[in-house]
């Protein structure tokens, strides 16, 4: 430090000594940097930068870009073409209400209590062909495009793994196995018989496993009304064949026997049964072979591995709730054929 001091007040007193002390200064800072190992260049530097700026900033500029929705619609866009969007609903709109409201329960039919030895139950009216079209095809008709693009999926997921021939021998089997379950189900509520002679009705049908799942069920299933009988609604026109009308647990009901692969604890988990079910609760209630009314829905999900079934009760409201869903559901399936009736003339 008093070295320093010492050459700047030389500096101060002598202009001539600063052309001989810079020299100095600037040759002792070199030989320092000589004793030091040279680093090693940076091979970008020698690259012409100017040349290859518009490159540089279209890769500096892609790294920093940030990935939003509207990006990843152009990215799915250009890989899978463009997408069917549909318009949003107005949220300051009012929900969408039927057009042609019928109640849920005939105001017209007068509750009478029906004593449970009534020789004539329960009631097996069979379905007959007509024009009529069923639930059945009123809901797969007007199938959500979300539910419908699932469905599809699954099945070229199923075709994929099993083939176009092993498909249709796997749905075969699902039809089978379903059709003598509920046999089996008939033949344990009949009037009669019992649960014994049920599973020996369906044993072919590897359905075993079913009726072991139902069983929890079954003991709380009293006063059998109707077994796989046709329904009709007078007013609304359409039909199906309601799988069963018994109490459950007090409480007369529509139920809806359904098997499965997979579990289904939700309601939600059963997508249209939920309508299918308060739509036969409003035919019968609308159909003058059925002189009683029903308020409330169960639908019982079987396992074919025996697992306790998942039961999911619709009380009143809940089933009014679903009646007003399938009623829009009714309206667009009307709406949709009478459109192709005007561009299909006779």
């Amino acid at each position: 430090m008093k070295s320093l001091q010492s050459i700047f007040g030389k500096c101060r007193r002598s202009n001539g000594m600063l052309s001989e002390l810079v020299p100095w200064v600037g040759f002792s800072s070199s030989s320092r940097s000589c004793n030091r190992k040279k680093k090693k260049g940076n091979p970008y530097e020698e690259v012409d930068q100017e040349k290859y700026s518009n490159l540089i900033n279209s890769v500096i500029s892609a790294k920093a870009r940030s990935r939003t929705p509207e990006t990843l619609f152009q990215e799915d866009n250009l890989l899978y073409g463009p997408v069917s969007k549909c318009k949003p609903q107005d949220q300051d709109s009012e929900p969408r209400v039927p057009r042609n409201w019928i109640p849920l329960v005939n105001p017209e039919r007068q509750a009478s209590a029906i004593p449970i030895q009534d020789p004539s139950l329960p009631l097996k009216i069979p379905l007959q062909k007509s024009k009529i079209p069923s639930v059945t095809r009123v809901l797969q008709q007007t199938m959500p495009p979300e539910q419908a693009f699932y469905l599809e999926r699954w099945k070229r997921r199923m075709i994929l793994e099993l083939g176009e021939d092993g498909f249709a021998e796997y749905t075969k089997n699902i039809f089978l196995q379903g059709k003598l379950f509920h046999a089996a189900i008939e033949a344990v509520l009949s009037a009669g018989s019992t649960q014994e002679e049920g599973k020996e009705e369906g044993k072919d049908a590897v359905d075993s496993g079913y009726l072991r799942s139902v069983r929890p069920v079954l003991a709380d299933i009293t006063g059998v009304r109707a077994l796989e009988s046709a329904v009709q609604h007078e007013i609304l026109k359409y039909q199906g064949l309601v799988d069963c009308v018994a109490e459950y647990r007090g409480k007369l009901c529509v139920i809806d026997w359904k098997t499965s692969e997979k579990p289904k604890p939700s309601i939600q988990n059963t997508f249209d049964n939920p309508l299918q079910v308060a739509a036969y609760v409003g035919a019968i209630n609308h159909d003058a072979n059925y002189s009683f009314q029903v308020h409330c829905g169960l639908i019982v999900v079987a396992y074919k591995d025996g697992s306790p079934a998942h039961s999911h009760f619709l009380h009143s409201e809940i089933c009014s709730q679903y009646w007003s869903r399938w009623l829009l559901r009714l309206e667009d399936f009307k709406e949709k054929e009478k459109n192709q009736s005007i561009q299909q003339p006779d």
